[in-house]
């Protein structure tokens, strides 16, 4: 009997891929500036670290330095002097990400799942996934010039933590086989899904691995977390949840904008003057969307860098002046005399009816 013919054929299976581009504002400035190929590069406001700005993102080369995104420009450009800093250009990266994605929904059998600029989840059905996701990469790389990591998985949460471990330009699987194996004895915050603040209150209940939270008693994460979020932290644990991809078109539950002064502002008609240019840039984005407000939040950092986050929810309304009044009532409540160097305005909407009608949620859960 031949060796082979007892090695059984892999069936033909679903799974979820969660493509995630490398570097990629980055990476697109470098196929604009090749010369910059192997350089530090950060990018950031309008490229000037003198400016308040934090870095978009960093290429590989600047990371070695510790710089991050969402770390203040002055303190990357601190961290790499002969680094190259650039300004943000968005409409150059929303083009090169739809071409990404024009690319990814031409691969054979794929459902794409748009969640940003640089990362997708990809469903499809193949009995050789790894052969799959290194033929989708290719075809990225040869249409676009962009490289990308693919985390392979059997649920959406499995396949989004799996690319961390093929970064950069690899795949790695991780499935239901291999969950606690990989991920067991790692923290909590390592989980998609899990910041800094939540990992510190599972902390307090004693759980800091991922291994710990996949068999937490659920009354006590229900107590810390209420019903809903505290069974999803448990699920998450585990690796499990939904693993279908959804290509529904996205709906937005509301619109935001914030803008960083270069000079700390104190004056209230200063303040006041600031959150009725933005909640004006907000309602005119809302009233595109055709659906009334019914939640509003105001965002504020004072100096030197606290931030404060209030909110509030109102009755359904699409009248501007009355969005404003309950806008400035928020505004009430910044603290009088306290410098000010951010100010941010976000109005909810209120939801269409089939907005979660048989769609697939990212994580598991609305």
């Amino acid at each position: 009997m031949n060796a082979d013919a007892a090695v059984p054929t892999p069936a033909v299976r679903p799974w979820v891929l969660h493509v995630d581009l490398d570097q990629f504002i980055a990476a697109v400035e470098v196929l604009r500036r090749p010369e910059l190929a192997g350089k530090p590069v950060i990018v950031g406001g309008r490229g000037d670290p003198t400016e308040r700005a934090v870095v978009s993102t960093a290429s590989y080369e600047a990371r070695e330095f510790g710089v991050g995104s969402g770390m203040p420009l002055r303190i990357a450009a601190r961290k790499v002097p002969d680094a190259v800093i650039l300004p943000v250009d968005a409409p150059l990266y929303l083009a090169a990400s739809e071409q990404v994605m024009a690319t990814l929904r031409d691969q054979p059998g794929a459902v794409v799942q748009v969640l940003g600029w640089d990362e997708a989840f990809v469903g499809t059905e193949t009995a050789d996934p790894e052969a799959y996701a290194r033929r989708l990469q290719q075809e990225v790389l040869d249409r676009t010039r962009l490289h990308c990591s693919v985390g392979i998985g059997d649920t959406l949460v499995r396949a989004k933590v799996a690319t961390g471990f093929g970064k950069p330009r690899g795949t790695f699987r991780l499935t239901a086989d291999n969950w606690l194996e990989v991920m067991g004895e790692r923290p909590t915050i390592e989980l998609w899904g899990v910041g800094s603040k939540v990992s510190k209150r599972l902390a307090l209940l004693g759980i800091r691995t991922v291994a710990e939270l996949a068999v937490a008693d659920e009354a006590a994460l229900t107590a810390e977390f209420g019903p809903r979020m505290g069974l999803w932290y448990r699920q998450l644990g585990r690796g499990d949840g939904s693993a279908v991809v959804d290509d529904t078109p996205w709906v937005a539950r509301g619109h935001s904008k914030e803008t960083t002064f270069q000079a700390d502002i104190v004056d209230p008609a200063e303040i006041e003057a600031a959150a009725r240019s933005l909640l004006d840039q907000v309602l005119d984005e809302v009233a595109a969307d055709d659906r009334p407000v019914v939640g509003l939040g105001l965002k504020v950092r004072y100096a030197p860098f606290l931030t404060k986050t209030f909110t509030k929810k109102i009755p359904s309304t699409a009248e501007r002046a009355v969005v404003l009044a309950r806008t400035l009532e928020l505004v009430a409540k910044i603290e009088p005399g306290r410098p000010i160097r951010l100010l941010g305005v976000r109005a909810e909407m209120a939801m269409p009816d089939d907005a979660r009608e048989g769609h697939t949620p990212t994580r598991s859960g609305w």
